[in-house]
């Protein structure tokens, strides 16, 4: 089906929830595309289990609570945003649609809340700098081989107005992605990897990746294995910004991470895009909650579908939500109106799972609010 077509079919129908942008998504886009964008590493267990795990908890409302007004304002690294549902980092979005980063930033700018940018996006930090005028930009980094580039990018979004550096961990190599394997996945001949000068490192040499997927020869060639924590502390000697590490999942590398000096923790497995077989986020994001007790914020992506799975990450004690495909499923389908109409949905549903559950703000938002269903025996 033809792009334009498809967006024709995409305004006739209504599509009411993330579920519904992902089925149109998968129509519009082209097949080596929408795998590379959902699929997760081998048997893509974890990958299921990220948006199970939202169904293990149920919620526990309290009623009889003047719900008439609910504020879902809160501050992340000491930036108000409108909700605690934030932009993910996700690559390559111009793959998604022409205008890529720099529709997601208008967006996100638009929804008052904030944005992370991939190191491996195919705009530019200046563009979509530009792009998202005032609005709130996070800069996503993998730390290179070559540290020299490394810091450039971290000038680079310093002197841009990003506000905080994520620094991915969990990517020594890249996971073993069955579809991307079998469709040898490589940008399209016309994009690039923009933040970088030279082919090899833009992803848009056509040569080298021979059977595997191309992505994966690329993190092999550029990305530094010897990652340790070492480095963390070398990232925050090298920049003013806040340093968040993104791809905790235990709760000693979170206490090594406050050791190191981090602002903030994104727990994350990667979009379950890394090591199959790790557990869902929301299952270890208490573990993570409690071992940081309050000595910097913690987040968490993966899974993130519905408003009311928003509300039991916060109940749990996340103090914001990233979210991933869901974003990119509204480009596609729509671009930036796509993004916005996304947003717009994860709002709504927020707001009412947090009237319907009692809650009037944030703050009255806890560990209370959720729990595992009670199974009892019939024997």
């Amino acid at each position: 089906m033809c792009v334009s077509l498809c967006v024709c079919v995409v305004m006739s129908e209504k599509l009411v929830c993330v579920a519904d942008y992902e089925s149109m998504a998968k129509r519009v886009l082209p097949k080596a595309v929408f795998d590379y964008y959902c699929s997760g590493a081998d048997q893509q267990e974890t990958l299921a289990d990220n948006t199970a795990a939202f169904s293990r908890w149920l919620l526990f409302p309290r009623v009889l609570r003047d719900v008439s007004s609910v504020d879902l304002s809160v501050s992340v690294l000491g930036q108000r945003i409108s909700m605690p549902v934030c932009v993910g980092a996700t690559a390559m979005q111009r793959m998604a649609h022409p205008d890529g980063e720099m529709a997601t930033a208008r967006a996100t700018r638009a929804a008052g809340t904030g944005m992370m940018l991939s190191s491996w996006a195919t705009s530019t930090i200046e563009e979509v700098r530009s792009s998202a005028g005032d609005g709130l930009l996070w800069m996503q980094l993998y730390i290179y081989k070559d540290r020299d580039l490394t810091l450039s990018l971290v000038r680079r979004a310093e002197e841009a107005g990003y506000k905080a550096i994520f620094v991915t961990v969990d990517t020594p190599y890249l996971g073993k992605r069955r579809d991307d394997v079998r469709n040898r996945f490589k940008l399209p001949p016309h994009l690039k990897m923009t933040n970088f000068g030279s082919a090899e490192l833009a992803f848009s040499s056509a040569e080298g990746y021979g059977e595997d997927s191309g992505l994966a020869v690329y993190v092999a060639q550029a990305i530094d294995p010897t990652l340790c924590w070492e480095h963390i502390a070398w990232l925050k000697k090298n920049t003013h910004l806040p340093v968040v590490v993104k791809g905790v999942l235990r709760a000693e590398d979170a206490l090594e991470a406050l050791i190191h000096g981090v602002d903030g923790i994104l727990v994350s497995n990667h979009g379950a895009r890394q090591l199959d077989g790790v557990p869902a986020t929301l299952d270890v994001l208490s573990g993570v909650v409690s071992a940081v007790a309050g000595r910097c914020e913690v987040y968490l992506d993966g899974g993130v579908r519905r408003g009311t799975d928003v509300l039991k990450a916060l109940a749990l004690g996340a103090t914001a939500v990233f979210l991933g495909r869901p974003v990119l499923w509204g480009l596609a389908c729509q671009g930036e109106q796509g993004v916005s109409d996304v947003l717009e949905l994860m709002r709504d549903e927020l707001h009412l799972a947090m009237a319907l559950a009692g809650c009037c703000s944030l703050a009255e938002v806890n560990r209370s609010l959720v729990r595992r269903p009670e199974f009892t025996s019939r024997i």
